[in-house]
């Protein structure tokens, strides 16, 4: 018998083969265009699913009322479902869609690894600052409601045994909506506007951005972008917008666009103009705490028979490592370069004034 996979596959092969050569405008467009157009699809399907097993009386004329389509529509998405081997029929009684009782959809079978996996990403989108999206815990739900009983306790008893706590991130519960507004644009492909207030400046500025990322570093949540008149990206933190919303107008993204290009050496967000090697000396009892974490990703680690050890990292800017380098006061001695000792020990010296 044919699997479910297969009949899909068959399908997909049957509309190709049906469809015209693709012209020069439909050629060029972005494949990003095509996911988010194939995702909505799906959705649309799904939810015609939803209707007919539900208890009501959806015919093609309501289907399509509910899902504001065309009737059109209506019948080649059941047409789908119908390949995808869904029992579904025309009750003459009711005079509406049915799904035979017994029917349940394919579901995923899951390793016990990959329950798990699943699992801790529920845990894990539950802690406040990873909040931004409820989409984990319900398929979880989904999953165990279908899957045999070992999947079943895995699922139940990883939200018991696993926790996070106290992550220190930065404050997002009044920035959900802007998260989901930056999710939501970025994935159809357009431009942001809003007004950003940044501690750096003297007011709020109303901005236009081209959104490339959003990224989670360093205990916040940042949207990377190009700025409306500007040529190189910006790092934005989410948590600054006053307000945000998407406009109609498509974003501009490079195709050959880096993250990691574009964050380069910075210790953290903000990529200082000048390069530096930093060479640090660290205390035997702060030895095997520091090299507990992978702080940079150009760190290298020497250690020395005294127990003490140096680290060497290469670094774009010194305001951020600096702020690191005072939370290890006592412990660490800057070897290299002279620029950072003499802010570290200016930096102290305001510090010891201050609180004298």
């Amino acid at each position: 018998m044919e699997s479910y996979f297969e009949r899909l596959s068959s399908m997909a092969k049957k509309k190709v083969s049906r469809s015209k050569p693709p012209g020069p405008e439909v050629s060029r467009r972005p494949d990003r265009d095509r996911r988010v157009r194939q995702s909505e699809r799906m959705a649309r399907i799904l939810s015609v699913l939803n209707l007919i097993q539900s208890r009501g009386r959806y015919n093609a004329k309501a289907i399509a009322e509910e899902l504001e389509v065309s009737e059109r529509t209506v019948f080649r998405d059941l047409e789908v479902l119908e390949f995808s081997g869904v029992p579904w029929y025309f009750d003459e009684h009711d005079q509406c869609y049915r799904v035979r009782p017994d029917f349940r959809f394919p579901t995923l079978t899951l390793t016990e690894e990959e329950a798990l996996g699943q699992a801790l990403a529920t845990t894990l989108s539950k802690a406040p600052g990873l909040n931004v999206g409820s989409g984990a815990a319900p398929t979880t739900r989904k999953l165990a409601a279908t899957s045999p009983e070992e999947i079943k306790e895995i699922l139940a008893d990883t939200a018991e045994i696993m926790q996070v706590f106290d992550l220190k991130l930065v404050d997002h519960s009044k920035a959900d909506s802007t998260i989901k507004t930056v999710q939501s644009t970025l994935l159809e492909g357009k431009q942001l506007t809003g007004v950003y207030e940044s501690p750096y400046e003297e007011a709020p500025v109303k901005l236009v951005i081209h959104p490339y990322r959003l990224c989670l570093i360093k205990r916040a949540w940042y949207v990377i972008g190009r700025l409306e008149g500007d040529t190189e990206a910006k790092t934005l933190r989410v948590a600054r917008f006053k307000t945000l919303r998407m406009l109609d107008q498509p974003a501009t993204v490079p195709d050959d666009f880096d993250l990691r290009q574009h964050f380069g050496n910075a210790w953290a967000v903000y990529r200082g103009e000048t390069s530096y090697d930093i060479e640090l000396r660290f205390s035997a009892e702060a030895a095997p705490i520091v090299t507990e974490t992978e702080w940079h990703h150009t760190q290298q680690v020497k250690k020395h028979r005294d127990g003490s050890l140096t680290i060497t990292f290469t670094v774009d800017g010194l305001e951020e490592i600096l702020r690191w380098i005072l939370t290890w006061t006592g412990q660490v001695k800057i070897v290299e370069p002279n620029e950072l000792r003499e802010r570290f020990v200016k930096t102290l010296q305001a510090g010891i004034s201050l609180n004298q």
